[in-house]
This record gives C-alpha cells, structure tokens and sequence, in this order.
C-alpha cells in the first residue's frame, strides 16, 4: 500500500516548481522529501520527474499522475476542513432519551431556548420511561433518574442535579380532612399512589436523624403515570408524593402545600450518561452545557426548576434572568430506591 502523504509532497513540488520551495511549504527538510519521491518512484516503477540542475519537469506518467494526486490531495483537505467546521459549531443529529415525566416538566420547556441558541442542531429526543442501550440505538446521551449512579458500564456519567419525593395535598383536601402532624396520622388519609400492593399505597418516609416510617394509607386512586397522579392530587382526590422537579411550582402558588416537611420521600439522582469525552460532538457538548445553565437547583442539590432562557428574551440573545431562589429541601437519609416511576 503506497503512503498517500507520498501524493500530497509530489503535488506539491510540482505546485511549486522544485523540492526547495516545496519543503519549505511542507516544512520537510529538502533532503527528506527528495528521498520520499525518489521512494514513491521506485515503488510505483516508474519515473515521475525528468531532473535536471536548472528546472524540474514532469514525464508523460508523471503528468498523469500529478492529475490524480491533486485530486486526492483536495479531496483531503476539502474534507479536514470540512471535519473542523463540524467540530466548530454544534449541528447536525443530537438523539437524546428522557423518561417520560422529566420529559414533560423539566427538559421539554428548556428545548425552544437550545434549539433558538443552535438552529443548526437536529434533536431527536425518545421519550421512554425504558432503558435505552446507547451504542444499540444509537442515542448521544441518556438522561435519567435512579437512587444510585451506575457506573459499571463504559458510560460516562455527569450529574444534573438531585431529587426527592415530596408528599403534597391540595389546600381543599386539607380545608376538609385537616392537616397531618405526624407520619401516624397519614394513615386515615385516602392517597393517591403509582402502586397499591395488598389494597394500600405504602409511603416510606425518611425525617430527622435517619428516622424512618412506612405510611399505609387507603388507595382513592392508583395511576402508574406521574402526570396523571399531580392531576388528582391537584383535585384533591388524597394525598401523594411527587418529585420536587415537578411540584415545586405547584407548591410556590399555592396549588399544592407540603405535608410534614421535615420528611421526605426517597431520592434520586438526575443525571445524563454518555459514551465518551474522547471526540464529543459539539451538538452534544453544548446540550450539556445547556442543561448545566438552565437546570435550577436550591443549595441542598435538588432541581426545583428552569431558568427561563427559553423565552422570547433569550431566543433574541438577551441575557438570561437570574433563578429565583429556592428554599433548601431537608435532606432524608439514604433511601432504598428512585422516587416514582419515570426514572429510568
């Protein structure tokens, strides 16, 4: 197999009418590149260049060649150059999967702000509550939530923030049922659960100085959608638990109101996995940096929400309005699972 960098140097010193001229544009010493043409002679069986002490000129096969080698020679350089416009700019295909619910309350609001900031980025987001195989399917980077980080795989990991399960009831069911003032007294609350095994929704409570409790309270309405579940607790049909992602908003105007707040639900982390920093794309660098920017988190680590640089401010290259801040959730003590469901 003939060395192709031999093509690039013989089109080059007939480009620039002798080896001198050329090493000093290839930054070859002169003798080297004599001998590498006098190499690629030998090897292909042919005479190229008719020397002489005054001028160089090409043989009938040298001029045919010398065709080809430019040839190839543009070819590369069209495509290094069009490789560092790739990795210049963010465009081209971003898959990205996300679980249903995270989806819906947290990233889908941030992707008008990214696409705004890099319209030549195509996105392409799954959004599955499965877990995907990121070299099967193709995908750039997974976003999920989970109780632990994995990192048996050959995935890169890069935490986004964390969450807990909050319990919440609409301000009705509490005018009606009163307030609970202690994990006890959840028990002669209906709720409204993703589960109900053995006919109750089973609510593990973590508080103060690892303190725990398992709360079994009558199912008024099992639903295995998040979603779904914030739409009948916002109605007051009973009690539940939902991630701060998603009810931090509910909880700030007053749609929901926070039972024993001392206490938590179990936690997850948010994070987004990927396959290696080695050669990442802008497409897929700038999301993560996006999310970095945007993703709102109180001082404990929990996401509470997203700073608003979707809006028609950030489209037109304003500067982004500062997040409001948070009030510190109390952090509960290590927890056996991932809240809820739309955590993969």
């Amino acid at each position: 197999m003939h060395d192709l960098n031999d093509m690039r140097y013989f089109a080059e010193v007939v480009d620039h009418g002798g080896f001198a001229s050329a090493a000093r544009a290839l930054d070859l010493p002169t003798s080297r590149l004599s001998r590498r043409i006098a190499r690629l002679e030998t090897d292909l069986g042919v005479r190229l260049l008719h020397r002489s002490t005054r001028k160089l000129s090409l043989t009938a096969a040298g001029e045919q060649y010398y065709r080809h080698c430019t040839a190839v020679r543009d070819q590369a350089d069209q495509a290094h150059a069009e490789l560092d416009r790739i990795l210049a700019e963010p465009r081209g295909p971003l898959r990205v999967s996300c679980p249903v619910t995270l989806a819906q309350t947290t990233i889908g609001p941030l992707i008008p702000g990214y696409l705004a900031r890099h319209p030549k980025v195509r996105l392409d987001m799954q959004v599955s509550n499965r877990v995907v195989d990121l070299v099967e399917e193709g995908v750039d980077v997974a976003l999920r939530v989970r109780a632990t980080l994995d990192d048996s795989g050959s995935a890169i990991i890069k935490q986004l923030g964390l969450s807990h399960g909050l319990l919440v009831a609409s301000p009705d069911l509490l005018r009606r049922h009163g307030r609970p003032a202690q994990p006890a007294d959840l028990d002669r609350f209906d709720a409204v659960g993703l589960s109900a095994p053995g006919g109750k929704v089973r609510l593990r409570l973590f508080g103060p100085q690892n303190a725990r409790h398992e709360a079994t309270c009558r199912p008024a309405c099992v639903v295995d959608d998040l979603m779904t579940l914030r739409f009948a607790i916002l109605g007051g049909i009973g009690i539940g638990m939902l991630p701060d992602y998603m009810c931090h908003e509910d909880i700030e105007r007053g749609r929901l109101e926070r039972i024993l707040p001392a206490w938590s639900l179990a936690s997850g982390i948010v994070h987004a996995a990927y396959l290696s920093r080695r050669g990442m794309l802008p497409a897929l660098r700038s999301f993560l940096d996006y999310l970095g920017e945007t993703l709102v988190q109180n001082p404990s680590g929990d996401l509470v929400g997203v700073t608003p640089l979707h809006d028609a401010n950030a489209m037109a290259g304003a500067a982004p309005a500062k997040p409001r801040a948070a009030t510190p959730s109390p952090r509960p003590a290590r927890p056996d699972r991932a809240s809820g469901r739309g955590g993969k």
